[in-house]
């Protein structure tokens, strides 16, 4: 009988006085448990993803709640068929989050709850919906009538928010995929003299799961293999295939990894152009699997008196 994999998305801003050593003690016990994911461990507090079975996840959330100031951690689950993860690594990093700016994390929005979010949308208000991820997140997936930032990065994130400082006056509501990158950008909007920012509590996930084929439209991305979740899977794509034009809402890394680039692509263009996102990957792409085959042909063609040892 297949297992079901159960993936916990979670961060918590929370000041660990010795981030090397939870870390340390963090991967050993997630091997010893062996679930797969990413955690990162800064000064700040912990931002993760893991994937298990219900048994080891629930192992997992109790240990991490054991951890004095995370008793109250918020998990974000999904069922899935497989792993999204290949391994399991934590990492020490300076943030949890990287915006590379001063931020007073005393001083957020107001979170709203997905019911109030949705409210805003019924009683047609005058209010800003602002996308905090990044460009090609947005390109896929967003909700009705957001702004979304042409950023790579979150790092440039300060960069949107110059170009909206004549909105200082304006009732904005920031969201993001589970809440994390919403509690830095809103603390950062309000120090720049923003008067009244809000965030979406638990971000585009826990609102799809409570309010599925409502405002949200296309798809949701991820930072996993899977690139895309599995919610509000009903919504017809809001994106198109950058080769062909058609309307698509798939994923694929350019198959030539001298490129690797992002690029969505339908399955008939994936299959003429075998993964590679234009002709040039194309050629050289193929001309990389023809070199390979030939280095194999030439060691089958080796004889013992052909190897030279030094």
């Amino acid at each position: 009988m297949e297992r079901k994999i159960n993936i916990l998305l979670f961060y918590k801003f929370q000041k660990i006085g010795n981030p090397k050593s939870f870390a340390k003690e963090h991967l050993k016990f997630c091997k010893k448990l062996e679930v797969l994911g990413k955690v990162l461990v800064s000064e700040e507090g912990i931002n993760g993803s893991i994937s298990g079975t219900v048994e080891q996840t629930e192992k997992y959330k109790k240990f991490l709640k054991s951890k004095k100031g995370f008793e109250d951690i918020w998990f974000k689950e999904e069922m899935s068929n497989e792993h999204p993860f290949t391994r399991m690594f934590v990492r020490v990093k300076k943030e949890i989050i990287a915006l590379d700016k001063p931020i007073n994390l005393n001083k957020i929005g107001k979170h709203l709850s997905p019911k109030e979010f949705l409210e805003l949308y019924k009683k047609n208000e005058d209010v800003i919906i602002l996308d905090a991820r990044n460009d090609y997140e947005s390109k896929v997936g967003k909700f009705k009538n957001a702004i979304t930032p042409q950023i790579k990065t979150f790092r440039e994130f300060p960069k949107a928010v110059e170009e909206m400082k004549n909105m200082k006056n304006k009732k904005i509501v920031m969201y993001c995929t589970g809440g994390i990158r919403c509690e830095k950008a809103s603390a950062y909007m309000i120090q720049k003299g923003f008067k009244n920012v809000m965030q979406l509590k638990g971000g585009i996930i826990n609102f799809c799961q409570q309010y599925p084929d409502t405002v949200w439209e296309g798809r949701c991305f991820v930072f996993d293999k899977r690139l895309m979740t599995n919610i509000n899977q009903t919504s017809p794509p809001i994106s198109e295939c950058e080769l062909c034009g058609k309307l698509c809402d798939l994923y694929r890394n350019c198959k030539n990894h001298n490129c690797d680039k992002l690029v969505i692509m339908c399955l008939n263009c994936e299959k003429k152009m075998n993964a590679c996102c234009s002709k040039k990957c194309l050629q050289e792409f193929r001309e990389h699997c023809m070199g390979k085959s030939s280095m194999k042909q030439n060691r089958r063609m080796e004889t013992p008196q052909d190897i030279i040892i030094n």
